[in-house]
């Protein structure tokens, strides 16, 4: 279906390519994983499979690039679009239309599909993805991860033979990044369907995966099956960090396999401790009483009480459209706030200027690129230098700690997701806030790029700044947070430690603790800590 032959791609005034001479085929209805480091080249790669690359990105493309035996040469990206569907990273990015409805049908009536068979195909999608009660809601007022649904829903209503989705999960909650899995799953074994996914978040998908792509970073490919691409990748999920740890061979994959194997080293386990969790005992930083955020007839927040003490890092959780993003909005200042009040060291950050309100409560929103403005990386962080009044160069170096090795001239907007939200973060923590909210920071992030990510939170709450993080990825939760909050319908249903919120969840736990259920271990360093 899709064949690579001694594919190499290089972008103008890079040093290096991208991809290097690069063959390998994929068979229809193969479920493909890509992944490795944030840089590494799967982007292009995917972006290859329908001719965007070099068409649209431009660059040099060596060798033959063929998808169900069209060149992607000689095709450019709308001459493939009947075969190849691609969703990309932000899909906000990639919508035409204002309602959900409107989008679903729009790549249908491009292909001219009949209108009888149109509205089938809307309304299967609407079912398959669980967005039907969203088909009359503009765009712009969905949840991020209800934007990623409808940019799936887009392609899959055009049917086509191969669908590239890159990082299709990563705005979704644990449950609707199941059910989108289990939809692309039976498109796969039930049509035959060819799937591409690129996805930092391993332990979401690798266990559907009947192959891995892992880009190690010097153009290369390595090919084959997950377990044996695993076993001596640098990046894997928590799930095979600890089957290499408890010395499990061949590798498990899924959490059934792994708690099979898993007995001898639970009674290891049985007669240890795990970490402590950390008591919260700083300065209260933040109050928030009674917070309502209203949209119409829509209640987004509904009287929320919220207090935050310094050092402490809070993980924000909830279902996709629980109201997160709008609740940090409102302690920010700069969303809406129906009623309520929020004290930041005796003052409410709505009722300061902007610009002293980013000195109070820091926010990194779920599309960093929104606060981006300047045409390089180092002016960016040459701007955030003098507004922050820190020595010429602090921004840059935070942002090398976040993201290594970027180039000073290069576009913000040609970066990576994860570089460009390590770059806002960078950013915003110039300006020194007592409070940083950050709304999915993990997003499009790599294993490596998350531990870093974990380690600066850390020292921002060692320095006395309280940290929210909005997050639907279990895993850094368990690693970061010592407190979680799940919201619900706009309301706080949990607040607790998060060993004590997340281990009983079938929802919010991660792979350690329901792989060591019923002990309460978290993650795979704290049980390497111990062993």
């Amino acid at each position: 279906m899709i064949t690579f032959d001694r594919v190499t791609v290089t972008y103008h005034g890079a040093a290096d390519p991208t991809l290097r001479d690069v063959s390998l085929t994929i068979g229809e209805g193969e479920l493909c994983l890509v992944t490795g480091a944030t840089g590494a080249g799967k982007s292009t790669l995917l972006r290859a499979v329908n001719g965007l690359v070099p068409h649209f990105t431009g660059g040099t493309l060596a060798g033959r690039v063929t998808v169900d035996g069209r060149d992607t040469r000689v095709f450019p990206p709308r001459e493939l679009a009947d075969v190849v569907g691609v969703v990309v990273q932000d899909p906000l990015h990639g919508f035409v239309t204002d309602t959900v409805e409107e989008e679903l049908a729009y790549s249908l009536e491009q292909l001219a599909v009949p209108a009888p068979t149109m509205r089938k195909r809307v309304e299967e999608t609407l079912d398959l993805l669980g967005i039907a009660d969203l088909r009359d809601r503009p765009l712009r007022t969905l949840s991020g991860g209800q934007q990623q649904r409808v940019a799936i829903g887009t392609v899959l209503t055009a049917h086509p033979r191969v669908i590239v989705l890159d990082e299709p999960t990563s705005a979704l909650d644990p449950t609707a990044a199941e059910d989108v899995l289990a939809a692309v799953t039976r498109l796969v074994h039930d049509l035959g369907v060819t799937v591409l996914v690129s996805e930092h978040r391993l332990e979401r998908v690798v266990q559907y995966a009947d192959r891995m792509l892992y880009l190690p970073g010097d153009g290369t490919v390595v090919d084959g099956p997950p377990a044996s691409v695993l076993a001596t990748s640098a990046i894997a999920p928590p799930i095979v960090e600890l089957g290499r740890l408890a010395g499990w061979d061949p590798l498990p994959l899924s959490v059934r396999d792994a708690r099979r194997r898993a007995a001898p080293l639970r009674s290891r386990l049985g007669s240890l401790t795990p970490p402590p969790p950390r008591p919260a005992t700083g300065a209260p930083r933040l109050t928030a009483r009674g917070v309502a955020v209203v949209y119409g007839d829509l209640v987004a927040v509904n009287r929320v009480d919220l207090g935050l003490r310094a050092g402490e890092v809070v993980a924000l959780m909830g279902r996709n459209g629980s109201g997160k993003s709008s609740l940090l909005w409102a302690l920010q200042g700069a969303g809406p706030r129906y009623r309520g009040t929020v004290d930041v060291d005796g003052d409410d950050p709505a009722r300061l200027p902007p610009a002293v309100a980013r000195r109070r409560v820091g926010l990194v929103p779920q599309t960093p690129a929104d606060l981006l403005y300047l045409d390089t990386v180092d002016a960016e962080c040459a701007a955030a230098d003098r507004e922050a009044a820190a020595d010429p160069g602090s921004c840059r170096s935070l942002f090398e700690r976040l993201s290594p090795g970027v180039p000073g001239d290069r576009h913000p907007r040609d970066l990576s997701e994860g570089q460009r939200l390590a770059l806002v973060l960078a950013v915003q923590l110039m300006a020194a806030p007592p409070v940083v909210l950050l709304d999915e920071p993990t997003r499009g992030l790599d294993y490596p790029t998350k531990r870093r990510f974990c380690a600066t939170v850390r020292d921002l709450a060692a320095g006395g700044v309280a940290v929210v993080v909005a997050t639907h990825d279990v895993e850094l939760v368990a690693a970061l947070a010592d407190r979680v909050v799940v919201m619900a319908q706009g309301e706080v249903v949990a607040d607790g430690p998060t060993a004590e919120i997340v281990v009983a969840s079938p929802t919010f736990a991660p792979q350690t603790a329901k792989i060591l259920h019923p002990l309460p271990w978290l993650t795979v360093a704290d049980v390497a800590g111990v062993l």
